[in-house]
């Protein structure tokens, strides 16, 4: 997130949610929402295939089609550069390309947007309007924009829309992506790409890849590694041989789970890392068991970049251990089996860690957003959201403020394409994915919860009243939903919060999770799969039919 929660929920004139299921998914966040719109007066906008709660607080709620993201955007650009309501001076001294910009998005009309998304002419002058009466405003988007084989685009193209606007740099505004995860940022910060080393430093940047040689005393590729999709299907052609999950259950999260159960069954030697017997953990040759949160030191990033101190309250049951002593432990034994050779002048090649703050000491040495991040400081309370380039730097709250990182910020002119796969005559509906309140990811955690399966103890699949007649289906009557790559038996909730041709699945049940239907096509730069949008058929199952 470019801002924090805080000032874009007591600050932004306008909130515009796009692709994200906030009360649900970020219900913290979403409760600050609804009370920044109720009691402090902001404007919301809420855009979403589906009517989520969210949309119920609406100021004005679009519902477009799947996959029409980019049209929705450059139409309400379309409007706001038409009626001059864009911010000139802005655009003028902090970015670049708007020209090429401008030229794209002026055949985006109303009347050409309405046709590509659905959405009304009239719903779309009225967004335009409120997003630029209504400044500073706020931009909130979560998986709903990034995972789609246009993902990247979609976010570039959020990012058009609150430069056109001047909303970047200032409280109140900003592109703000939700994490859907517990530490995602964190984890992303330090490394967690195949793309980058931690702090976002390249990994084919030599002066980067040569810093990080002489710390770790080992010769590192130039080359950019796999994304988890990626490394599944390298291992299911066996050009992998070995994986080694820490924390993750590709069995639930991966698109297409044939293909995955196929890869894993077949890897050579597989390794998961976990606190419960997930899907991953079955098909493992060895399973480390692992500590959770609440049974370890360290730091979590969370989504506004802020860094903060964890705490370990119990200890770990049984042989459970930390994630961190665990990688260590093996790294010890690879060393001493002479599998990796790290030279021994190296600062950081005997893993001689005596606990967490060891590991941040090494952070702050080689990752310069961190550089000023000790705990020492997380101790006596600093709030600092990254970056924090050395120990009497405050933070930075709110990026972007006098300069973008580049130097101008760079509009990106692109165009709607539509999803990888559509709807036939064979599989005419679309299906996106998502998550429950009650439920989350995989569900490995919140599935062992009592209170929570009674609330929510089934998959279910959303469907519209008019394509449940259409098909003959009624309400709680088990179905089969089908996909060119597999099937599922769930049972139907009859409800108008799905779009008409449009059915909605979690992956949070593995005996009937969306994902075995999930088309892996990927978006080309990120890599991110195409889990919101795909074609499915709908048949009604036999009344004696159990699930």
């Amino acid at each position: 997130m470019t801002n924090t929660i805080a000032d874009i929920t007591t600050q932004s004139k306008c909130i515009f949610i796009i692709g994200s299921n906030t009360t649900e998914q970020h219900p913290v966040i979403g409760i600050k929402v609804r009370r920044a719109k109720r009691y402090l007066g902001a404007k919301l906008v809420v855009a979403d295939p589906r009517r989520i709660d969210i949309a119920d607080y609406a100021d004005l709620y679009i519902r477009h089609k799947p996959g029409t993201d980019i049209a929705l955007l450059n139409g309400l650009m379309h409007i706001i550069i038409r009626e001059s309501w864009h911010d000139q001076e802005f655009i003028a001294t902090r970015t670049e390309g708007f020209e090429e910009l401008k030229a794209t998005v002026e055949k985006y009309t109303p009347q050409m947007v309405s046709e590509i998304t659905g959405v009304p002419v009239e719903q779309l002058e009225a967004a335009a309007r409120m997003l630029a009466e209504n400044r500073p405003g706020a931009l909130l988007y979560a998986m709903g924009i990034t995972q789609h084989t246009v993902g990247v685009l979609n976010v570039m193209s959020c990012a058009n829309l609150q430069m056109l606007l001047g909303n970047i740099g200032k409280p109140g505004s900003g592109l703000n992506p939700l994490r859907g995860q517990s530490n995602v940022q964190g984890a992303c910060d330090m490394g967690g790409l195949p793309n980058y080393y931690p702090g976002y430093q390249r990994v084919n940047d030599p002066a980067v890849r040569q810093k990080f040689e002489q710390a770790w005393g080992v010769s590192l590729s130039d080359q950019v590694g796999l994304t988890v999709t990626e490394m599944v299907d390298a291992a299911g052609r066996g050009d992998i041989r070995c994986l080694y999950i820490i924390g993750e259950d590709p069995m639930t999260s991966e698109p297409d789970l044939n293909h995955v159960r196929h890869a894993l069954e077949n890897t050579h030697f597989l390794v998961v890392q976990e606190l419960f017997m997930t899907g991953a953990a079955e098909c493992a040759d060895v399973i480390l068991p692992a500590a959770s949160f609440a049974e370890k030191e360290g730091t979590f990033t969370n989504t506004e970049r802020r860094i903060q101190r964890v705490r370990q309250a119990i200890e770990p049951p049984g042989e459970a251990r930390p994630d961190a002593w665990i990688i260590v432990q093996l790294a010890k034994r690879m060393l001493a089996l002479g599998a990796v050779s790290p030279r021994d002048d190296a600062p950081y090649a005997g893993w001689d860690y005596w606990g967490v703050s060891d590991v941040m000491r090494e952070i702050n040495t080689l990752t310069p957003i961190y550089a000023g991040v000790t705990y020492q400081r997380l101790e006596e309370g600093a709030q600092l959201h990254w970056p924090v380039p050395d120990e009497h730097y405050p933070g930075t709250p709110i990026l972007h403020v006098n300069k973008f990182s580049r130097g101008l910020g760079k509009f990106a002119a692109v165009d709607h394409m539509p999803p990888a796969e559509l709807p036939d005559d064979e599989y005419p509906f679309i299906l996106t994915t998502g998550r429950v309140l009650y439920h989350w990811h995989g569900g490995a955690m919140t599935r062992r919860a009592r209170n929570l399966k009674t609330m929510y103890p089934e998959a279910m699949i959303e469907i519209h009243p008019h394509d449940a007649r259409k098909v003959g289906i009624r309400d709680r009557q088990l179905v089969k939903l089908a996909s060119r790559r597999g099937e599922i038996v769930s049972r139907a909730l009859v409800t108008d919060r799905a779009a008409p041709g449009l059915v909605f699945a979690t992956f949070h049940f593995p005996e009937s999770a969306a994902n075995f239907l999930t088309n892996p096509a990927l978006d080309p730069l990120a890599k991110i799969p195409e889990y919101k949008v795909c074609a499915v058929k709908v048949v009604p199952m036999p009344d004696d039919q159990r699930l």
